[in-house]
């Protein structure tokens, strides 16, 4: 019961359904999450903490940054992630949606300034 009660715990934020709903067409890097939500990175580790302890999410270390993706394993968290998209519109998240994509060819063409992008996610 704690496991199912700690999931819903972590769909319970608002920041947490934006994060989950971004992740939703791949893996993003910390830096990437950072810009598209428009925050602090110790407070959006916080909140990729909380889904990563429901299960929600899977990471992958490179060097000091963290890369997640969201973690379908489980159908039950599966069936939970997919409601996320089905209920959310693209449309209230579109500011995040056009920060992250902002940022993302700023990235590609090189152009972010240091500290601001992990030095694994900038092209050269």
């Amino acid at each position: 019961m704690n496991e199912l009660a700690t999931t819903f715990k972590a769909l319970s934020d608002e920041t947490r359904l934006r994060i989950i709903k971004l992740l939703k067409h791949g893996e993003l890097c910390v830096c990437d999450l950072v810009a598209a939500l428009d925050m602090v990175q110790p407070r959006v580790s916080f909140h990729l903490g909380v889904l990563k302890k429901a299960g929600l999410l899977k990471d992958r270390r490179e060097g000091k940054w963290m890369h997640y993706r969201l973690d379908d394993a489980d159908m039950f968290r599966r069936f939970l992630i997919f409601s996320v998209h089905e209920k959310i519109s693209d449309k209230i998240l579109k500011d995040d949606t056009k920060r992250l994509e902002d940022f993302l060819a700023k990235k590609a063409e090189g152009s972010i300034e240091e500290g601001k992008a992990c030095k694994s996610c900038v092209k050269r």
